[in-house]
C-alpha cells in the first residue's frame, strides 16, 4: 500500500528549526516577496489574534521592541491596536538595528504612541508583548530583560506574551541560553513551529503556543526532506485506519501475543492486557508469570494463555522455556518487556527467537533494559532486520544509545531510528514517534499519562492495534504508531472518573468503538 501521511503538511503542522525557516522566508523573498509585505502580514495576523481576546488588552499594552525585525513585527501589533483605540506604549530596550523596524517605530510615535524612555513598571496591569529577539536569537541576553519580564509574570498582574519566541530561549533546544528565558503567557510562533518550542524543556517558558499562518506555500513546504509534524487531539478528526470487512472472523481481526509481568512486576502484566483488550484486537494470547497466570481467568476470560514463565531467584521473568513452546509465526504482533525485569543470561538464549520473528515486534520497558545490558546492544536492532517498534523514555533511550547526540528528542528519535532502522516512541510531556523519514511530535497532551503504568497500558493497546490493523495491510507505517500514542493520551484526558489505567483503558474502549463510527471529537 501507499504510505500515509498524516496529519496534513501544511504550516500549522510541520515542525522546523530556525535555520530551515530562515531558508523558506529568503527564498519567499527571491520569489518576489517583499520584507515589509511579510512583517505586516504577521503584525495584522497577530492583531487580529489579539483583538479576539479583548479582556488582555483592557489595561493597555506595552510593547518591548527588539532591534530587528521581530522589533518590527512588534511595531505593527502596536500600532494596530493604537488604531483600534487601545492605549499603547512602546519600550526599545536596545539599539534599533534595521531600517524597516526603525521606521515602523517612528511612524508609531508620529501617531501619538508613546515611546517609553525609561523601563516599565513591572507591577502594572497592561499585557506586556515580548518583540525582543524572535527566531534569530542564537546568543545569551541581558539578564535584567529577563528578570523584568519574569517579574511580571509571576506578579500575575497583567498578562505576558511573546512573538515567535520567547526572549532568551532557543528556537532549536527549548533550552534557555542563560539560567533562565522570559516566561510567557502565550507565545505566538510565526510561519511553522519553531522546534525549540515542542521540546519538554520549553514548557516552563511558553505558555500556551499559539500558531500564526503567514501563507508560507504548500509546494516549499512538500521540499522539506525529514518532516517534523507537531500533532494535538484536534488531529483525531482526520485518523483514518483500515476498516475491517464485516465478515471477518477472530483470527482475522488481530492476532497478539503478550509478553508481560514477572514475580517482582505481577502488575505490569494485567495493565499490558487490559491495553490488548481496549484496543479491540480479535486474539489475544498472553505469556505470563505463573502469579498472574494462576488469577488473569477471573479479570480477564478472554485472553488465551500460551504458556507461563518461572521467576529467577530475584523475581525477574524468565523467558527462553516459554518462547521455545510457541509458534510466534501465528500472530501479527508481539510486545515484549512490560515488568520482565532483567534477566541478561535468559535473554541471551531468548533473543534468537525474536530476530527470527516475521511480524511486528514492539518491545518495551525492560527488553529495552535487556538489550541495552546485552553483549550485542542495541546492534540487537541490526541482527533482527525486521519491523521493530520500541518505546523507551529518556533514561532507557539513553542507555541504549548512549552514542547517540542531539540537543533536542526529535533529533535523537530521528537519528537513532535512522541507525537502527527502526520506529521509535521517545516517551516525554511532549512524546516523540519517529522512523528513518520523518518524526511526529504529540503536544498539548494531556498530563496524566506520565504516570508509572500508564506505559503498560500503552504497550498493549499498540500490541492489540498494530494486530487489527496488520490483518489489513502487511506493512502499516510508523504514523499508525502516533496515531495509537494520541489516542491513548486523549482517552486520558476524557476520562471523568479519574484517570488510572482502569479508566483509560476502559475509555480506550468507547473511543476504538467510536473510531470505527468516525465519531471521535
Amino acid at each position: 500500500m501507499n504510505e500515509i501521511v498524516w496529519p496534513t503538511i501544511d504550516s500549522e503542522h510541520l515542525i522546523v528549526d530556525s535555520k530551515q525557516m530562515l531558508i523558506l522566508e529568503k527564498e519567499m523573498f527571491s520569489d518576489g516577496m517583499p520584507q515589509e509585505a511579510l512583517m505586516e502580514k504577521a503584525g495584522i495576523q497577530i492583531s487580529k489574534w489579539l483583538l479576539k481576546k479583548k479582556p488582555l488588552l483592557k489595561n493597555g499594552i506595552t510593547v518591548f521592541i527588539g532591534p530587528g525585525h521581530n522589533g518590527g513585527d512588534g511595531a505593527v501589533i502596536a500600532r494596530e491596536l493604537f488604531l483600534k483605540g487601545f492605549y499603547v506604549q512602546v519600550w526599545c530596550p536596545f539599539p534599533i538595528k534595521k531600517t524597516l523596524t526603525n521606521n515602523h517605530l517612528n511612524y508609531l510615535t508620529s501617531l501619538g504612541v508613546t515611546k517609553l524612555l525609561e523601563p516599565p513598571d513591572a507591577n502594572g496591569k497592561d499585557l506586556w508583548i515580548d518583540a525582543v529577539f524572535g527566531n534569530n536569537q542564537s546568543r545569551k541576553v541581558d539578564n535584567k530583560l529577563i528578570k523584568l519580564f519574569n517579574q511580571k509574570f509571576h506578579n500575575k498582574y497583567g498578562k505576558v506574551i511573546s512573538i515567535d519566541i520567547p526572549t532568551g530561549l532557543c528556537p532549536n533546544s527549548g533550552e534557555p541560553f542563560l539560567e533562565n528565558a522570559v516566561k510567557a503567557d502565550y507565545t505566538l510562533t510565526i510561519g511553522l513551529n519553531k522546534i525549540g518550542l515542542t521540546q519538554d524543556s520549553a514548557l516552563p517558558f511558553i505558555g500556551e503556543l499559539h500558531h500564526v499562518d503567514i501563507g508560507v506555500p504548500i509546494y516549499k513546504l512538500l521540499k522539506i526532506e525529514k518532516k517534523v509534524f507537531k500533532v494535538t487531539y484536534k488531529d483525531l478528526k482526520n485518523i483514518d485506519f483500515p476498516s475491517l470487512p464485516k465478515n471477518s472472523n477472530k483470527y482475522k481481526r488481530g492476532r497478539t501475543l503478550l509478553i508481560a509481568g514477572s514475580e517482582k512486576y505481577p502488575g505490569a502484566a494485567y495493565l499490558a492486557v487490559k491495553g490488548a483488550i481496549s484496543s479491540g484486537a480479535g486474539y489475544i494470547s498472553a505469556v505470563l508469570p505463573e502469579l498472574v497466570a494462576e488469577s488473569i481467568w477471573q479479570v480477564a476470560p478472554e485472553i488465551v494463555l500460551k504458556e507461563t514463565m518461572q521467576s529467577n531467584q530475584n523475581g525477574n521473568a524468565s523467558l527462553f522455556n516459554a518462547l521455545k513452546n510457541i509458534d510466534l509465526s501465528a500472530f501479527d504482533s508481539v510486545i515484549v518487556g512490560p515488568g520482565i525485569g532483567i534477566d541478561n543470561d535468559d535473554w541471551q538464549k531468548s533473543k534468537d527467537y525474536l530476530i527470527g520473528f516475521e511480524g511486528l515486534l514492539i518491545l518495551d520497558a525492560d527488553a529495552l533494559n535487556r538489550i541495552s545490558e546485552s553483549k550485542l546492544g542495541a546492534n540487537f536492532f541490526l541482527e533482527r532486520k525486521l519491523k521493530t517498534w520500541i518505546t523507551p523514555h529518556h533514561k532507557e533511550f539513553v542507555r541504549l544509545f548512549p552514542n547517540i547526540k542531539c540537543e533536542t528528542n526529535v533529533g535523537l528519535a530521528l537519528k537513532a531510528a535512522n541507525k537502527f532502522n527502526i520506529s521509535i516512541l521517545l516517551k516525554g510531556a511532549n512524546s516523540i514517534i519517529a522512523d528513518n523519514k520523518n518524526a511526529w511530535q504529540i503536544f498539548g497532551t494531556d498530563s496524566q499519562t506520565a504516570r508509572a503504568g500508564l506505559g503498560d497500558l500503552l504497550s498493549g493497546f499498540v500490541a492489540g492495534s498494530s494486530a487489527i490493523d496488520l490483518t489489513f495491510c502487511k506493512n502499516i507505517t510508523t504514523d499508525f504508531f502516533a496515531k495509537y500514542v494520541l489516542l491513548h493520551s486523549f482517552a486520558a484526558s476524557k476520562c471523568k472518573i479519574g484517570s488510572n489505567a482502569s479508566a483509560i483503558g476502559d475509555e480506550l474502549s468507547k473511543i476504538m468503538r467510536k473510531r470505527k463510527t468516525r465519531q471521535i471529537s
